[in-house]
């Protein structure tokens, strides 16, 4: 990775409906744009993120989606308005910044969730990216929760145990109704029940992850940055992410032109390679490199990947 670079520019958008995102820009202030798009939903971004990018050949752009990060207003207060954060909102926030920046197109990176809005905003604007590289390949369908919150559970008994019985779940809950019973309770007017809500639901996202050997991300944040992420991703999950189920792989035509490098670990135990393979099949343009070894976190194959396509696409 590249070292530490500091912003030169940054500031608080606003997009309207009371919020502002918060927005930052580094490296080469001539160079090739591209937006790093973070996790969560709500995850903030990330200074290290930046790294990935050779600073003299990028201008590396970061901004914080609604309620998150240094955005403002921020979700870990109730009194934040979520009925104005949805995928709509997000994409539409993102070509704003692109317009106040001045960026006619710019590439795309994220994982995650991130992949998710990256494919949303790239569906309804095609003609403004450039390049798209994804590390762990995620839709956000329904499907999708169903089996992050439901289905893995088979493999963590007892985290999911624990996970259900937090809320009163009974043993054969959908996972639909065990998400919309931790949205219900991180809209409490109680902090002890949303500060409660909030821990345990990392620690299923944490034990999901446990077998990546990267210790125990989701618990580790800070206080108001947990409440945040559980809060607005409860919200989306809740709601299908505010998509129509599938389209963002049905509408992948919609990429045509565009060049895409996936990268998915085969042991992510959050987000099957299935997504990852039905989008490549449906995205012509995209390369699908599958990392044995790796889960939803990655590791150093995957990072060595994400460089190389980086490097690969700064020369356009």
């Amino acid at each position: 990775m590249f070292p530490e670079t500091a912003p030169y520019d940054e500031g608080l958008l606003d997009v309207g409906d009371g919020n502002r995102i918060h927005w930052e820009v580094s490296g080469n202030p001539n160079g090739k744009p591209a937006l790093v798009v973070h996790g969560g939903p709500g995850s903030g971004s990330s200074p290290n993120a930046r790294r990935l990018f050779d600073p003299e050949r990028y201008r590396i752009i970061q901004f914080d989606q609604r309620g998150c990060g240094r955005s403002l207003p921020h979700a870990s207060d109730p009194s934040a308005d979520l009925s104005v954060n949805t995928t709509a909102h997000l994409v539409a926030d993102m070509e704003r910044l692109r317009e106040h920046l001045g960026i006619d197109r710019w590439l795309l990176y994220g994982g995650s969730w991130g992949s998710t809005l990256i494919l949303a905003y790239a569906e309804t604007h095609p003609s403004r990216v450039s390049e798209i590289v994804i590390a762990a390949v995620t839709t956000t369908r329904r499907s999708e929760t169903a089996w992050l919150y439901g289905g893995v559970g088979r493999f963590f008994p007892e985290a999911h145990a624990r996970f259900r019985a937090a809320v009163g779940a009974a043993d054969d809950v959908p996972a639909a109704e065990l998400i919309a019973a931790y949205a219900h309770r991180m809209a409490d007017p109680d902090p002890a029940v949303r500060e409660k809500a909030a821990a345990d639901w990392c620690a299923w996202e944490d034990a999901v992850l446990s077998g990546e050997g990267q210790g125990t991300p989701y618990s580790d944040r800070v206080d108001t940055a947990r409440l945040a992420t559980v809060r607005i991703c409860s919200h989306y999950f809740a709601h299908g992410a505010f998509l129509e189920e599938g389209a963002l792989i049905r509408d992948a035509d919609r990429l045509a032109g565009i060049p895409g490098v996936l990268i998915h670990g085969r042991q992510d135990m959050g987000g099957p390679l299935i997504t990852a393979w039905e989008l490549v099949r449906a995205w012509p343009d995209a390369e699908l490199h599958v990392v044995e070894s790796a889960g939803h976190l990655g590791g150093e194959e995957t990072r060595t990947l994400v460089l190389k396509a980086l490097a690969r696409f700064a020369e356009g």
